[in-house]
């Protein structure tokens, strides 16, 4: 069953809103409605039509069993983007987009490896055992700054099946990372944004938490959905 989005829910979360007239991107002009006063206001209508074919990509990503990477790193909506993708089990960035994330594997990889190894030794008293009580807080501190970085991206197996970005302007670097490995990029692309750069375009307010944290439900129940086709078609339950 397809997720059902109602665009009078769109409205009153405020996704229409754009950004000022001074700041806009000319490639954007077939998803703005119109002007008020300064601002520029996008056309929920290709709102709408862009989550009706984002939304069936991400439910068929997650029923494949491949995972979707939330990206976030803006101030303002990065608590409920990474609460979003803790709820539904899938990775996430959102303090800051680290270089080579996507590209340089191993590199990344040997830091997770050291995270969990420091993590498991910490938890069996390993290091308690041969460490005094300063040593011990210098291993928890950096502990606690390699997961500042790589807790969201700590169990991501192989390359992900998508991209799922707030803030194309500030994640330039994750979709650029994401474009040389051929992953698909969906976004909420602002007024003030390039919506060439992603794969899906969902026109909308990437500012207000209303709006955002309203589509990200219809992000999180389109994975919902794949995750539930994928147990089934592993024999799980649900």
């Amino acid at each position: 069953m397809a997720v059902s989005v109602d665009i009078k829910k769109l409205l009153e979360a405020g996704v229409h809103f754009g950004h000022k007239t001074s700041r806009w991107h000319p490639k954007m002009a077939p998803y703005i409605h119109s002007k008020r006063q300064d601002n520029h206001i996008i056309d929920l209508t290709k709102t709408v039509e862009g989550l009706e074919k984002a939304l069936p990509f991400l439910t068929k990503t997650a029923a494949a069993g491949k995972s979707v990477l939330f990206v976030a790193t803006k101030k303002q909506t990065k608590d409920v983007v990474k609460a979003a993708a803790e709820a539904l089990g899938q990775p996430y960035m959102t303090e800051r987009w680290l270089g080579g994330t996507l590209t340089n594997v191993n590199t990344i990889s040997a830091q997770i490896k050291k995270l969990k190894d420091l993590e498991r030794r910490m938890a069996t008293g390993e290091l308690e055992k041969k460490y005094n009580k300063l040593e011990i807080q210098r291993f928890q501190e950096e502990i606690d700054d390699l997961n500042s970085k790589y807790s969201g991206i700590k169990d991501l197996n192989g390359k992900p099946g998508a991209l799922f970005l707030i803030d194309v302007l500030g994640d330039t670097n994750a979709i650029n990372e994401a474009k040389t490995l051929g992953i698909p990029v969906v976004a909420l692309v602002d007024t003030n944004a390039d919506p060439t750069l992603v794969d899906y375009v969902i026109p909308a307010n990437d500012d207000a938490i209303k709006g955002v944290s309203l589509l990200l439900d219809y992000v999180s129940q389109a994975i919902e959905e794949g995750k539930g086709v994928s147990k089934e078609d592993k024999g799980e339950e649900k």
